[in-house]
């Protein structure tokens, strides 16, 4: 399987890349599977937070897969294109905070799989680049959205236009990668942070990630009553009830979400 899905810990869901021949590059049926793994995950109320990982040391993906493009007619691309979209779409919508572990190249749609995630853990051998324009192409599964969001419309600008790639270093600099970690220890920084997080109350995760993406790209106004009802919905939950009483009782909560199911 060049896509599994792994269950590192209780409500911790892993989705890993293992296509070692090629780097993890992405042909139509690698992609097909990690929409197809994002899907199954989105349905789960058990699961907190996902981490997107690679089971390979030097890269967590270059890419398209060239080598199969090489042999694409017109039609054949068109062909292939909302099977990129529609993965792609189901990463960045997963409800619930989704991590990136990048150990190596994350290079095109490896890139854009990275940006796909809420954070991004790297690794000091990450090495990070959108070159498209380089081969007659622009990024096309949000690379040009998604990179100035994260980073603004300058060093956006710079990176798309000369392709040119950059060290784990400077995308923490640029606020490209949220996290530096050593060499090797991507996957396990990303775990213990996606422990950290399972811990909070699940329905108030997934009533963040919404009200953070939804509000993002509106006036303030409209994002502040996005917020408002995101606050009502936790606030108004079990999850509330328990979080202040175990905070008062100096003990772990007892999510009832957990219990009932995340509406």
């Amino acid at each position: 399987m060049t896509v599994q899905i792994g269950r590192p810990s209780g409500h911790v869901a892993e989705v890993i890349m293992n296509r070692p021949e090629a780097m993890n590059a992405l042909s139509t049926d690698q992609v097909l599977r990690l929409g197809e793994a994002a899907s199954q995950l989105a349905d789960e109320d058990q699961v907190s937070v996902v981490i997107i990982s690679s089971a390979l040391a030097k890269a967590f993906c270059v890419g398209a897969d060239l080598k199969e493009r090489r042999g694409f007619d017109n039609d054949d691309l068109r062909r292939q294109r909302p099977v990129f979209q529609e993965a792609f779409a189901a990463l960045r919508e997963l409800p619930v905070p989704v991590i990136a572990a990048v150990e190596g190249f994350a290079l095109g749609g490896g890139c854009e799989l990275a940006l796909s995630a809420d954070l991004i853990v790297a690794s000091a051998s990450a090495v990070f680049g959108l070159p498209e324009v380089g081969i007659g192409l622009i990024p096309g599964e949000g690379g040009t959205q998604l990179l100035p969001r994260r980073i603004g419309f300058g060093r956006a600008a710079d990176l798309l236009f000369t392709g040119r790639r950059v060290d784990a270093q400077e995308a923490l600099r640029m606020g490209l990668a949220d996290r530096l970690v050593p060499e090797g220890a991507a996957r396990a920084s990303a775990l213990q942070l996606a422990e950290e997080i399972a811990a909070k109350s699940p329905i108030s995760l997934r009533a963040a990630k919404h009200s953070l993406q939804q509000g993002l790209d509106v006036d303030l106004t409209r994002g502040l009553e996005i917020e408002s009802r995101a606050w009502e919905e936790v606030a108004f939950s079990a999850d509330r009830v328990e979080g202040i009483e175990a905070f008062n009782h100096r003990r772990a909560p007892r999510w009832p979400s957990w219990r009932d199911g995340v509406s």
